[in-house]
């Protein structure tokens, strides 16, 4: 299963990506809202109970100091992917950015690009892929369609 937390309701509209893109491969998931500033107890606990639950991958989404993925690495050995967000406080998205990627040595979160949330759930997909054979397929076939979606641009645009 997949978690895929936020720090407020108007994050969703990015983590949507990440939310279409699992369903899409037919994936366990739970979406919730989880501030790390307004509900840190709440953060704590689903952090350090996440693992019993299921989950096997978290993806945070969090704008202007951004601290949801960070804290919610610390208290838990899950991977962690943070999606960095652009949000009405935020310093143009670099705010979210910075905080996300500069953890500290021991407390490492995987961070996509500012408000790419699909590349998180695809990120996710592939490191349950990685321990899953039938995921890593359905991943492999995603791939092929890429590159197929790409061949049939370059055509059209060579036409």
């Amino acid at each position: 299963m997949i978690s895929i937390i936020m720090g407020s309701s108007s994050d969703l509209k990015v983590m949507q990506g990440a939310i279409d893109v699992i369903k899409e491969f037919g994936v366990e998931h739970e979406v919730d809202i989880v501030s790390a500033h307004r509900t840190p107890m709440k953060m704590v606990e689903f952090a350090q109970n996440a693992r019993k639950r299921g989950v096997q991958v978290i993806i945070a989404g969090a704008g202007g100091a951004a601290h949801l993925p960070g804290m919610v690495a610390s208290c838990t050995s899950l991977p962690v992917i943070g999606v960095p967000v652009k949000s009405s406080n935020s310093i143009d998205g670099w705010d979210s950015v910075l905080s996300i990627l500069q953890m500290p040595n021991g407390v490492p979160v995987a961070t996509v690009a500012l408000n790419a949330s699909q590349n998180a759930g695809l990120l996710a997909l592939q490191i349950i892929g990685s321990a899953d054979a039938e995921m890593a397929k359905a991943l492999d076939n995603y791939k092929e369609i890429l590159k197929e979606k790409v061949a049939i641009m370059s055509q059209e645009v060579r036409a």
